[in-house]
């Protein structure tokens, strides 16, 4: 007996909602980025790629679509680029003009960008890690590119710093201790509080190229904690970095705050429409939960909050 195989395109519903993302993540790509006399940064990037799929279209043809994909990302990552979000920006202008049927076209990555530093104390020579993220999104109005980055830092519990700087001030009564010997210790040695892993996210969105250098974005964001921290470290980097982390304790709010500050502070030449995403995320020591907050907010909006304190 044979079988006649259903017709799935005619026996599929009909279409009347449209779909605001369909695509494909996890693409990954080699991409080049040109330091101009120094050889190139090469990083391993993932990609996601998006468009938007109207009412009355059943997909985007997903087969064909991923070589169209593939061969937009071999294309643009094939040449050097002086900005990842350059590379997000050129994919998803292009993927607009192949899709005649979308509107909007998305283009996001992430990829680890390792850089060369000296420790604080001992000065020797190690290596620093933060996530780039970079993001484009194309329609026909224009393409609006995002860069950012994601660094690791230390923060200590302000809360628990005070109840300890409590119990060494009673201590040091009982010792006979006087009262401005005491201030004068406790302002010179910070008294130890509960610490976290702290990860601080803070990126920008401009109409084009976002006018900032990514190395100034990741000091911003890694200035924004307690303390910043390195892969290695000799004692007195330790030291180093235990005390600058007990000497300027912050709750997750705060972090949020001196990003907040920091991009001002840096990035002042950025049009009033430019929007700031700040976000830290702490890995809480002595809690089964972590801490979080995060902003997102125009150039503008930030520059007035500031200077209104």
């Amino acid at each position: 007996m044979s079988h006649q195989l259903p017709d799935v395109q005619a026996s599929a519903p009909d279409v009347s909602v449209g779909l605001s993302q369909v695509g494909v993540t996890g693409v990954e790509k080699l991409v080049k980025i040109a330091r101009g006399d120094k050889r190139p940064i090469v990083l391993m990037a993932e990609f996601e790629v998006f468009v938007d799929l109207p009412s009355g279209r059943k997909g985007i043809d997903m087969s064909r679509n991923l070589a169209t994909i593939d061969e937009i990302l071999e294309e643009i990552t094939r040449e050097e680029a002086y900005r990842v979000e350059e590379v997000c920006g050129d994919a998803a202008e292009r993927l607009l003009e192949k899709h005649d049927y979308t509107t909007t076209a998305e283009v996001s990555m992430s990829a680890e960008l390792v850089t060369r530093e000296d420790t604080p104390a001992s000065g020797i020579e190690t290596q620093s890690t933060a996530t780039i993220v970079a993001s484009a999104t194309a329609t026909e109005e224009g393409t609006r590119e995002e860069i950012g980055a994601e660094v690791t830092g230390m923060t200590v519990c302000p809360c628990s710093q005070g109840m300890s700087e409590s119990r060494a001030r009673e201590k040091l009564a009982e010792l006979g201790v006087d009262e401005e010997t005491t201030e004068e210790f406790l302002d010179a040695v910070p008294q130890p509080g509960h610490s976290q892993r702290g990860h601080a996210t803070l990126t920008v969105t401009t109409d084009g190229h976002p006018d900032i250098d990514l190395r100034d974005l990741i000091d911003v964001a890694r200035d924004s904690m307690s303390a910043r921290i390195y892969n290695m470290a000799k004692r007195p980097d330790e030291d180093h970095m235990t005390y600058e982390a007990h000497a300027d304790a912050k709750f997750v709010e705060d972090c949020v705050r001196a990003l907040a500050e920091g991009a001002v502070e840096e990035f002042d030449h950025l049009p009033d429409d430019a929007v700031i995403y700040m976000k830290q995320s702490n890995d809480e020591s002595i809690h089964q939960h972590n801490a979080h907050a995060e902003r997102e907010v125009t150039m503008a909006d930030l520059q007035d909050e500031l200077n209104a304190k």
